[in-house]
This record gives C-alpha cells, sequence and structure tokens, in this order.
C-alpha cells in the first residue's frame, strides 16, 4: 500500500556533524510524523550522525560525489528523483544547489533551496563566481528559505531573487533537552571542579570559518591582562577538525596547556553546555548558529562574532556581548570583564534562555518550515 504522505527530500553536500546538520535532524525529529514522510539524501556520504534522527521511517542516501561540480551526478539524481517521486526536494547551502535541476528535470513540484551560512571561500558574499552559480541555478528554484535577514538580503540584492521568492526563517532549539543546570554541575570528563573555576568554552567544527585559535589567542591574552585569573578561569573546546593541532600548539607556547581542555568531539554537547560559564562563537561567518542557541538556551552568556545572523540572536550587552571578527584585544577584554563579574554573566544568560524561549522555540521553527512546505505544495496542486 502506498503511503499517502507526501516525501520531503532533504538533501546536502554531507550528514555529518554540524549545524546545517542537525537543524536537519531537529526539524525531522519535531515534524508531526502524519504530516509528511523524509529521505536524507548526501551527495557524499551519510555518516552515523544518522542516528540523531529519532524516526525509523527516514530512509538515508549517499552518492558517494567527488569533489568538483557535479554534472556526471546529474542523471543518477535524476533517476533517484523519478524512483522517490518526492512532493519537496529541499537543498541546503551551495554545495547541494546543483540538486536543483535534476529534480526541475524529474517534475518535483516544488524546489525549496536554503542558505545557512556563509561559504568558506566567501565570507562577505562578495565572490562572484559563487553568485554567478546561484544566478544560473535560480530559474529552477520554486522558493528560497534564508536562515538570517544577512542571507535573506543577499539573496535579494545579489543573486536577484525577488523578495516573495524569500522567506526568512529562524533555526529553534530543543528547550527540553538544552536547559540551565544546578550550579554544582561540572564538565563530564574535564579536570575541571566547578566549584574551584570559571570555565569559557566553544563547540563546534575546528575548521577555518569557525576560528577557534582566536579563542585561544584571547585566552592567553586575557591571562595577561589579568594575571589574577590564572587561578580561577579555564578554557574548553569541544570539536575536531584541522585547527584542533593549532590550538594545541598555541596553549604549549604560551604555557597554558594545563589550563585548558581539548577533548575532540563529544556527543553530550547539553551536558557540556551546562558546564560552561561563558560560550564563545569567534567565527569569520555564521548563517543562524545553532551553538548560539544551544548555549542561550543552556542559560549561558555569549560572547560572538559581530557576523552573519549572530547579531539576530545575540542581545549585546544583554544576554552576551558582540565583537568584531579578527579582534584579538576586545574578545579577550571582554572575557576578562564577564569572568571578574560571574554575578552579571549569570544573568545575561538567564536572560539568553528568555530570549529563546521567546523567539526561537523548536516549535516556532517547526511551524515555519511547515507553513512554507504546506503553502507551496497548496500552490502547486498536491495536496499536503
Amino acid at each position: 500500500m502506498n503511503d499517502p504522505r507526501p516525501l520531503i527530500a532533504h538533501v546536502i553536500y554531507r550528514f555529518d556533524t554540524g549545524g546545517l546538520e542537525n537543524g536537519v535532524a531537529n526539524l525531522i525529529n519535531h515534524m508531526p510524523a502524519d504530516h509528511y514522510r523524509h529521505a536524507v539524501i548526501a551527495l557524499t556520504e551519510v555518516t552515523d550522525f544518522r542516528k540523531r534522527i529519532c524516526r525509523d521511517d527516514v530512509e538515508f542516501i549517499s552518492l558517494n560525489k567527488t569533489p568538483g561540480h557535479g554534472i556526471w551526478l546529474f542523471p543518477k539524481l535524476f533517476a533517484l528523483f523519478r524512483r522517490l517521486r518526492p512532493a519537496v526536494v529541499h537543498s541546503r547551502n551551495l554545495a547541494a544547489l546543483e540538486a536543483q535541476l535534476p529534480a526541475w528535470a524529474a517534475g518535483v513540484p516544488v524546489r525549496i533551496h536554503g542558505e545557512h551560512g556563509r561559504d568558506v571561500g566567501d565570507l562577505d558574499g562578495s565572490n562572484l563566481t559563487y553568485q554567478r552559480i546561484r544566478r544560473f541555478y535560480r530559474p529552477f528554484v520554486t522558493y528560497y528559505l534564508a536562515l538570517s535577514r544577512d542571507l535573506g538580503e543577499y539573496l535579494t540584492t545579489r543573486i536577484k531573487v525577488p523578495e516573495d521568492k524569500v522567506l526568512q526563517v529562524y533555526n529553534g532549539v530543543d528547550t527540553d533537552r538544552f536547559h540551565p543546570v544546578g550550579p554544582d554541575h561540572s564538565l563530564p570528563g574535564s579536570p575541571f571542579a566547578r566549584s574551584d573555576h570559571w570555565v569559557v568554552g566553544t563547540v563546534g567544527r575546528m575548521q577555518t570559518v569557525k576560528d577557534q585559535p582566536m579563542l585561544v589567542r584571547a585566552f592567553v591574552r586575557a591571562l595577561q591582562i589579568d594575571p589574577a585569573l590564572r587561578t580561577r578561569i579555564r578554557l574548553a573546546m569541544i570539536g575536531d577538525g584541522p585547527l584542533r593541532a593549532e590550538c594545541e600548539q598555541l596553549l604549549a607556547a604560551a604555557g597554558a596547556s594545563n589550563l585548558a581542555w581539548l577533548p575532540g568531539e563529544r556527543h553530550d554537547i547539553p551536558e557540556i553546555m551546562g558546564g560552561l560559564d561563558c560560550f564563545v562563537l569567534p567565527s569569520l561567518a555564521e548563517g543562524i548558529s545553532n551553538t548560539i542557541l544551544e548555549a542561550m538556551a543552556s542559560g549561558l552568556p555569549v560572547i560572538a562574532t559581530d557576523v552573519g545572523g549572530n547579531a539576530d540572536l545575540v542581545a549585546a550587552g544583554i544576554t552576551g556581548q558582540l565583537v568584531p571578527p579578527g579582534d584579538l584585544e576586545e574578545l579577550a577584554q571582554e572575557i576578562v570583564a564577564l569572568a571578574n563579574n560571574p554575578a552579571s554573566a549569570r544573568r545575561m544568560g538567564q536572560l539568553g534562555r528568555e530570549r529563546v524561549e521567546e523567539k526561537f522555540s523548536m516549535k516556532a521553527m517547526v511551524a515555519a518550515y511547515l507553513g512554507a512546505y504546506d503553502k507551496l505544495l497548496g500552490c502547486s496542486g498536491v495536496s499536503a
């Protein structure tokens, strides 16, 4: 018997640990199961991150694409879309945009493309090649979802997408999974005790766009600004990637290795967040950061660079602080200020939690996506 629920095919470059992928998992997990079916198509591979999806009716497909433009993959995608017959193909970011043409050719009724963040080679959106690629695929896209005001403006001004074809929709965070914990909760597995230490930390892939070495340098600079902090302040950096070794080398050169904890990738992020006193995101570019939302939901003050959608999330001076990207001195000064005023830091964290509950709930995110899917399918003549 055929399943009457329309199928949404989520197309991404690689289904692995990351903010974009976490957003897909959250959406599928929290969307009403009787409304839509889902398939996750990775142009490269689906990793064990698939276990983050709790539903057992989701199909995962790896296409094992090699680097470069995947025009040779078009026949394979065309055949896949003809087999699956999705009502919606929803691609995300430039690396998956090429799926839109074979989806159009296969007669998929609704073709949505989401912009979740800046490309590594295009941090300010000025790369003309990337603009031309997006304009080439524009006729094959039914509708765009932008995860920040910045990305929405990029689509309408640089890519020339009509404003009525762009919806700005925020990520949502699971406020049951991420929540404030008691003052005696220490970082699980770390050498730091909550009663003795004030822990500043970050969570995420250690790759160029996240610029974790900047946080290391700012931590070291904070110790120089206020040497008394050396007995109390500690650094936790959760994640793995090409920048991890550089971070470890910077700490060793500064004689601060014993003040930091870099355990690699962890899967107990809610417990990790609960063991921090301050969250820092030193990124060079962002869309809407899931980790900022998770930190705010956990009741943490946030210091973030003023890039992309970070200003949409962090209310400067209220729930945290925004600093210019690459500004070592200002980042260090903000760390020192919060470390020396833990009561103010806790108050910022409380206000951040309230802001998440008001504006960035999982319920609001799911409702926005459902509304878009239902509306577009209704316009195409397919019943949701």
